[in-house]
């Protein structure tokens, strides 16, 4: 048997042993066996096998001074071994049972991280960022002069951005698709929603673009009322945008819906 093979078959005797021992140590009724063994774990930050031996003693210390820190060890030691979703289960019960512990302030804020860790990126759905959003923020509203409150208040502007984005993404969606209608409708709502997005440019040239191409291919009967509507958008982006690099490209649209409302009489305020 080569070092290497020698060495791997010695680490996997070892881990199971391990595994063993714990196991045997969590059936063994020895309460303070499991509690001792799990603190020591704990204290070396082997925190799978801490919070497997917590778990194990904390039926037999219901009622016992000791509950709230057990609790508080279990469920701390799956949020340090990143099973995020477990954790945040352990902790809300936690908050709930244990309002008046001493490591209430630590148990909510490892409760909205598991949230934020949770929160996907913004091409998929954003309910958990929505969550993390409000659970960060009852942080800071809760413990305002937590040392916390920095970081999380930059947690929230990050997942806020992620909003944004997943709005802005869904309204493009749209766009791409040539399902104009939709898209404005898509990108207005993206702009009630969040008119401060970074995004805010590039959402009202596609509403105009889309009124356009809207107008354009439209029957007759609707043109009339679907270039009017493009021409307003078009005068709020030169308001608030006159230097864009869109603006040249726009005012062409503009111009067609100008021609097509003064060659059929249109009355601009109807």
């Amino acid at each position: 048997m080569t070092y290497v093979a020698l060495t791997a078959a010695v680490a996997l005797t070892a881990a199971s042993c391990s595994k063993q021992s714990i196991g045997r140590i969590a059936k063994s009724g020895d309460r303070e066996l499991i509690y001792k063994t799990a603190l020591k774990y704990y204290e070396e930050e082997k925190w799978k096998r801490a919070s497997d031996l917590f778990e194990a003693c904390q039926g037999y210390f219901i009622g016992h001074e000791r509950e709230d820190s057990i609790a508080f060890f279990c469920a701390r030691s799956k949020y340090k071994h990143r099973d995020y979703g477990e954790a945040q289960e352990l902790f809300d019960e936690f908050r709930r049972k244990f309002g008046r512990s001493v490591f209430i302030e630590d148990a909510e804020s490892m409760y909205a991280m598991c949230q934020y860790y949770m929160s996907p990126g913004p091409k998929r759905d954003q309910t958990q960022t929505a969550q993390a959003i409000v659970s960060l923020t009852e942080f800071v509203e809760r413990y305002p002069d937590s040392k916390r409150v920095e970081a999380f208040n930059n947690l929230i502007e990050e997942l806020t951005l992620r909003l944004h984005e997943k709005t802005y993404l869904n309204a493009y969606t749209y766009f791409k698709i040539e399902k104009y209608k939709s898209a404005v409708v898509a990108f207005r709502n993206a702009l009630k929603r969040y008119s401060d997005t970074e995004h805010r440019e590039d959402i009202m040239y596609y509403i105009v673009v889309s009124q356009y191409k809207l107008a354009h291919n439209s029957i007759e009967s609707k043109q009339a009322d679907r270039y009017l509507s493009l021409l307003d958008s078009y005068y709020s982006f030169i308001e608030e945008y006159p230097e864009s690099k869109h603006v040249k490209e726009i005012e062409r649209y503009a111009k067609e819906a100008k021609n097509y409302i003064d060659k059929n009489n249109i009355d601009k305020q109807q």
